[in-house]
């Protein structure tokens, strides 16, 4: 194919590189192809010129946005369209007529958090809507914990523009009876109208479709195209609703058209006095008969989270703390969601809900959760998949017959049957999701690396098929046919429908070019798999300790695609900051895990970490931790990618710049003995330049002052501690030591003021910036000095504390993973007993050892920031606990992720550029906005260089406001 000539007539990229084409094999789903190109289209133009090229070339187009589909619906061997960077616009809000058009690249949440200020909201909820995108909801006819009362995106889909196979444009909406029937035109969208009738006009065709389908009952229903959907319309039936091709384009998984905007219907934001009763009960069974109870009180959800979901929290850093409403370990635990006009009306709903549980004798236990805590049980809920993910070894929860919806009165049995089949093959399925609305997200533990687990895969999915089929439900209830269930359709809607969705097929795209493959004439379900069956995983000699997964390509294999990482800056968190600032899939968490995954599990090289290819997708790791507790599945990109670069350098050596970030304690110390000498330089733009350039540094960056003596050189010759029975160690970190002394010097005095006897040793440097450059030998050799100095010295009653964030916390985090046996297990030990300064004093304060009686009463309002490896590692509630001490501070965190600095990373001249995007996110914008009298705070040194730099605005550390607040 003419590639070159194909991207001269292209406004936006394409790419046909090994990098990118192995970035898009993949998405939720067990499978995996290779594309043959990757486009990022600019317009409709594009997307007109993509369709030509496909129809000339004998070629297809799979169409795209975040990719987070369960059944391979993006996964094949033509051209993939990215839908989700340019094509994210909302184009039109009407409220008096109660519709949105929108592009298919919005994130669904970030849609409704631009539509809150209308007082509605587009209302299907798939449990990724932080990231899933209205074109993917349109492709899977998405729904959610909210369909029991809002129903599916079909419900929701008024009108879609579109590209169709010829190149043409067209508009599909309501369509009276009369026009339906006049259509006589000879364009492809009046054949298609034409065709369509034609073949839904038959008798035989109708009774066929009203017989095969799944039964009405079942209001999640992504079988097929929906030709059940369409006879619910005029002139098929008298009443119905006009008729609407929309219904038929939901759920058709990209293979009739490329749809480039979208109407929606807009729907009143409902009443806000909700209450959560949580279920507890001793088995599924009986909280699906619990379920059968609480549909009487017309709840928004009832969702189901069994003891495996249950266990896996208590395995996730961020996760664990959503745990708070779980009393004891039920088997499952059924969330039923409870709305009221009134707070006495929504308290009343629940008090009869649980009355009537108690009387039938269903649940143990029901906690009732309002407030800020619904967010949480929600959000625990929604990391189901990702949570599931991150069980040790091979064998995982398959995304197989996960999908399964029945008519909700016949689930009891179903779930029966359905665990009888699982129990004569000694296999057992997690449970959750969708249980007010008939479906259960139901996933056997399976390891697709074996040709055993492949062929339970296969056959689990046709028995499961036939108990469906008993049931009359739908093999897909949210996640559509794509290539895993479309082999099943004739089975489950009978020989004579589908013949009728091949048409239909035939009818939109003559010449096949539109995602082929998925729904129709897909190859077996057991083909293209992620993993070939017996597949070897290689073992790697590791400085870092990746055991607890079995190694660091299973580290790696955490990963299942299901896009945590693709938030977009409205989601909040901080994971990913460079695809924040990019929304480049190759900028991901998940596209970082992909390349090692695909590396080094095909790799024939001595050393396989040596690759280009891994190189080009780390390039943009910020290192910044937020994958490691924001991932469900825990996937520490910041530790694999420490652990590349250890072995890329085994083979390449180690850089100029790296060295000297590496070794930026050797370089302070020295310089140190000439302070006025290093700001001289610095200090002047010339010279500075002239030595920034030498260094490999954004000019534009400015370069941290130097302070006028080591913070160590004060505490040894001039600090003179007070006695007292509360001591703690200072940890002195190389930063705090040669730049930021006086915060230090402010740390120690604050803790002495407060009656703390602190203690100093010197002692080795934290290791943090041979880290953040994958010196792993020489930090490991850092981590060891410590963490024996350390364990003889403090324990709970006198702990260590550090004020710069990421030093400190490598106790916490990387001197486990760089220690092994007797050390290690001293590495943990002592990891209980260090604390970031924020921590320490809201102890402190619990404890009533500090009291607010110390501090001023002055009215201040302070914006805080925390630091990426603080909100991963701890949690910003012990700062905004310190900072709210003062009687009369108030304290509001911004609402950011990363700050873009990142350490070195913002220095970088290739990266000064990112680094900036990151911070003009939410950052930046909220620091200008604030008068100068609001205090801007942030913990962590190149959080506030960053701040500096980007505002011009100086920043201060926590410990500083409350030395200043001190009477």
């Amino acid at each position: 194919m003419n590639w070159n000539t194909l991207q001269s007539s292209l406004q936006g990229d394409l790419f046909t590189d090994s990098t990118t084409r192995k970035l898009y094999a993949t998405d939720a789903s067990a499978y995996r192809e290779l594309p043959l190109a990757v486009v990022i289209p600019k317009g409709e133009k594009d997307l007109i010129t993509l369709v030509n090229f496909a129809r000339e070339n004998k070629t297809s187009l799979i169409p795209r946005t975040a990719g987070t589909s369960l059944a391979g619906q993006v996964v094949g061997n033509g051209i993939v369209i990215d839908m989700s960077k340019h094509y994210g616009k909302v184009l039109e809000v009407n409220t008096e007529e109660g519709y949105v058009w929108v592009e298919p690249g919005i994130v669904r949440d970030d849609l409704n958090k631009h539509l809150a200020q209308y007082g509605v909201f587009f209302a299907p909820e798939t449990s990724t809507a932080n990231r899933a995108m209205i074109g993917g909801m349109i492709g899977n006819n998405s729904c959610g914990s909210n369909s029991v009362v809002y129903g599916s995106t079909r419900e929701h889909l008024l009108e879609v523009r579109t590209i169709l196979a010829d190149g043409s444009k067209a508009s599909f909406g309501s369509v009276g009876t009369d026009q339906l029937l006049s259509i006589q035109d000879k364009t492809l969208q009046g054949n298609i109208y034409a065709e369509t009738l034609k073949m839904l006009q038959q008798p035989i065709n109708q009774k066929e479709i009203v017989e095969g389908f799944p039964k009405p009952d079942v209001p999640r229903r992504n079988t097929g195209y929906a030709l059940d959907m369409l006879l619910r319309h005029q002139p098929f039936v008298e009443n119905g609703a006009p008729f609407n091709f929309s219904s038929l384009i939901a759920g058709s998984e990209g293979t009739l058209c490329l749809v480039t905007q979208a109407k929606l219907k807009l729907t009143p934001l409902p009443p806000n006095h909700k209450r959560l009763v949580c279920i507890h009960s001793e088995t599924i069974d009986d909280s699906l008969r619990a379920n059968l109870v609480a549909l009487k009180y017309a709840p928004s959800a009832c969702e189901l989270m069994d003891h495996y979901i249950l266990e896996a929290t208590k395995r996730n850093a961020m996760y664990k703390a959503n745990r708070f409403f779980v009393q004891g370990d039920p088997q499952a635990i059924l969330v039923v969601e409870l709305n009221g006009e009134t707070e006495i009306a929504a308290d009343s709903k629940v008090n009869s809900l649980i009355a009537e549980l108690k009387a039938s004798n269903h649940g143990y236990a029901y906690p009732v959760v309002q407030g800020d805590g619904i967010k949480l049980v929600w959000d625990l809920r929604k990391a189901g998949l990702g949570l599931l993910s991150n069980i040790p070894g091979d064998a995982k929860p398959a995304p197989v017959i996960e999908d399964t919806a029945v008519d909700v009165k016949d689930l009891p049995a179903y779930i029966r049957e359905f665990n009888q089949i699982l129990e004569k093959y000694g296999l057992f399925a997690v449970h959750y999701a969708h249980a007010g609305s008939g479906e259960l997200h139901l996933r056997p533990i399976l390891n697709l690396k074996t040709e055993e687990g492949q062929r339970l895969f296969r056959t689990i999915a046709e028995e499961i098929a036939t108990l469906v089929k008993k049931y009359k439900g739908s093999l897909s209830g949210e996640h559509g046919d794509g290539r895993l269930r479309g082999e099943f359709l004739p089975q489950m809607i009978g020989e004579h429908n589908y013949q009728l969705v091949k048409q239909m097929k035939r009818i939109w795209d003559p010449k096949n070019i539109f995602n082929p493959n998925k729904i129709v004439d897909t190859p077996p379900m057991d083909t293209f798999l992620r993993y070939e069956k017996n597949q070897v995983t290689p073992e790697f000699d590791t400085a870092f300790d990746f055991s607890e997964h079995e190694g660091i390509l299973r580290s790696a294999e955490l990963c299942n695609g299901s896009g945590d990482c693709r938030k977009t800056e409205l989601s909040g968190g901080t994971m990913c900051p460079s695809y924040m600032a990019t929304r480049d899939e190759k900028d991901t968490t998940r596209a970082r895990a992909n390349i090692l995954r695909e590396i080094l599990t095909h790799s024939t090289e001595a050393n396989p970490f040596d690759n280009p290819e891994i190189k080009e997708v780390m390039d943009l790791c910020l290192s910044c931790k937020g994958c490691s507790s924001e991932c469900p599945s825990n996937v520490d990109i910041a530790k694999l990618k420490g652990e590349w670069q250890h072995q890329y350098h085994k083979s390449n050596g180690i850089p100029f710049r790296t060295k000297q970030i590496a070794h930026f304690s050797k370089s302070m110390k020295l310089v140190s003995k000439a302070p006025w000498a290093y700001n001289l330089v610095f200090g002047n733009r010339l010279t500075g330049n002239i030595a920034k350039s030498i260094a490999g540094f954004a000019k534009e960056r400015s370069m941290p002052a130097l302070a006028k003596q080591p913070l160590a050189q004060w505490l040894i010759k001039e600090f003179k501690p007070q006695t007292s029975n509360r001591k703690v160690y200072f940890f002195c970190d190389e930063f705090t030591n040669y730049n930021d002394a006086e915060i230090g010097k402010t740390t120690v005095l604050l803790l002495d003021k407060l009656g703390y006897e602190v203690l100093f040793v010197p002692h080795a440097d934290s290791g943090r910036p041979q880290l953040s450059k994958g010196l792993l030998d020489e930090a490991k050799v850092l981590a060891e000095q410590n963490v024996d100095q350390f364990s003889a010295l403090v324990d709970v009653n006198a702990p260590l504390i550090g004020v710069e964030p990421s030093a400190i916390l490598t106790f916490r985090d990387e001197y486990i993973s760089l220690t092994r046996g007797e050390m290690q297990q001293k590495a943990k030990v002592l990891s209980a007993h260090v604390f970031t300064i924020e921590e320490f004093l809201a102890q402190e304060i619990d404890k009533g050892n500090i009291t607010s009686e110390q501090f001023s009463t002055e009215t201040k309002l302070i914006k805080v920031h925390g630091h990426c490896h603080q909100k991963s590692l701890s949690s910003m509630v012990p700062t905004k606990k310190m900072l709210s001490l003062p009687k009369n501070f108030t304290v509001h965190m911004i609402a950011s992720g990363c700050c873009g600095m990142a350490g070195s990373f913002g220095y970088e001249k290739e990266h000064y550029e990112v680094s900036m995007k990151i911070g003009e996110l939410v950052l930046f914008p909220t620091v200008r906005q604030q008068p100068k009298e609001v205090i801007i705070a942030a913990a962590g040194t190149s959080c506030r260089h960053q701040i500096k730099d980007g505002t011009s605005r100086i920043a201060k550390h926590p410990v500083e406001v409350l030395w200043e607040a001190l009477k």
